[in-house]
């Protein structure tokens, strides 16, 4: 079949676990979890072989249950700057066949192959080319979407898992698609989920033979284009491997629904508005060398101060703790504070080598970073809600929904 687009979704299967077998040919063939602390019965699993899922170990299990499921499953720690490089090794495979290689996490690629495929039949071809190069080549497996947009593309994926290839074209994506749980639609949270549930949508098809005013009224203008995604109206491109934003700064900044009468509550909305923060710095490799922050008092009055951090930093602790101090130092609490904004600045590079001295802790630091990838793992998999921190578990006074359109990564139009 004949489509202006040929456009591939590549999912390396249970990358982390593949990844350590890959480096230990002994763990092949045996029950293997990933875990974010291997030593610690209190851990949690991260990622999980084949034989450790048919054991019944599932990802965020405990790592005593996991023991108790299948008891000669190996636990392992993450190992972080393996996974870096198996993730470059894939990807050197796919730039054998276009430069359109969009990354969207450590194990998912897209790729746009338009100009080597006339129909998805070629495009089926190419991907199982690329499925049996990465077996052969570095001994991992991985499931592959065909389509004629990004986010069916991302769908076809994890149709047919492990090692697999799934084609959704023009005319069959009604039939493969609609069927699925709406929650399984790129971009649809558990929040939205529960939203479209209390109005009858559960499956995509239900999203797609939805009212999309109906959808605006409950989900805003992220209604109406999950709904065009529903309906295979995607037209976002895959960006070439090498594309790369001019990032010169990242904040994320909120209204309160309630003013913020004291600094405990204002430290709440500062840890949270980092989350996000140290995620894209981490996403887009970059490290921040300063913390911005501005206050509104219920005035109306703005306030902002900036300052340098100890060292360039992707930390989501060191970013908020910066914040924190700064408005420590600087604000005087003569009114209660309307609205926070946390910024990063000065980026650089997160390969720029670094000038170390003798008065910080890098080992403390290093720790930090640590803790926080094995946390970024854990929300790719279930959400940037499903880890944080205890002390943000109660009334921060924020907004459950932001008001402001959703800048959806990988969704760049033409």
């Amino acid at each position: 079949m004949k489509s202006d687009r040929i456009i591939l979704h590549s999912d390396l299967n249970a990358f982390y676990a593949s990844v350590a077998c890959m480096l230990d040919p002994s763990l092949r063939g045996k029950a293997v979890a990933v875990c974010g602390c291997a030593d610690d019965r209190h851990g949690i699993v991260l990622a999980k072989s084949q034989l450790a899922k048919e054991a019944g170990i599932k990802t965020g299990m405990a790592n005593w249950q996991a023991k108790r499921l299948c008891p000669e499953v190996i636990l392992l720690p993450p190992n972080y700057n393996e996974f870096v490089k198996a993730s470059k090794a894939v990807r050197e495979i796919y730039g054998r066949f276009t430069e359109r290689v969009e990354p969207y996490g450590m194990d998912e690629c897209w790729l746009d192959v338009s100009k080597i495929c006339a129909d998805f039949a070629e495009g089926y071809e190419i991907a199982e080319r690329i499925r049996n190069l990465v077996k052969d080549e570095l001994g991992l497996t991985v499931s592959i979407g065909v389509s004629f947009n990004k986010v069916f593309a991302k769908l076809g994926s994890d149709l047919k898992k492990p090692d697999a290839v799934t084609v959704v074209d023009i005319e069959n994506f009604r039939e493969k698609l609609w069927p699925l749980p709406v929650s399984d639609l790129l971009y649809v949270g558990r929040s939205t989920t529960v939203k479209l549930a209390a109005i009858g949508i559960r499956s995509i098809g239900d999203l797609a033979r939805a009212d999309p005013q109906k959808l605006r009224k409950l989900l805003g203008i992220n209604g109406i284009q999950i709904w065009s995604f529903a309906n295979g109206d995607d037209h976002a491109s895959v960006q070439p491997s090498d594309f790369r934003r001019e990032i010169k700064s990242i904040g994320h900044g909120i209204t309160c629904v309630e003013d913020l009468q004291n600094s405990l509550e204002v430290w709440h909305v500062m840890l949270e508005l980092s989350q996000d923060i140290g995620y894209k710095l981490r996403t887009h490799a970059l490290m921040a060398c300063g913390v911005q922050i501005t206050t509104r008092s219920n005035d109306l009055t703005v306030k902002q101060y900036q300052a340098p951090l100890a060292m360039p930093s992707q930390s989501i602790m060191e970013i908020a703790c910066k914040a924190r101090s700064l408005f420590q130092e600087n604000y005087q609490w003569q009114l209660p504070i309307r609205s926070v904004t946390v910024r990063v600045i000065n980026l650089i590079p997160q390969e720029e080598p670094l000038q170390l001295d003798l008065l910080n802790n890098y080992q403390k630091h290093d720790r930090q970073m640590k803790l926080e990838e094995t946390i970024d793992i854990l929300r790719q998999r279930y959400g940037k809600r499903s880890v944080i921190s205890a002390s943000l578990m109660g009334n921060l006074k924020m907004p459950l929904h932001s008001s402001s359109i959703l800048l959806m990564p990988g969704m760049q139009p033409n």
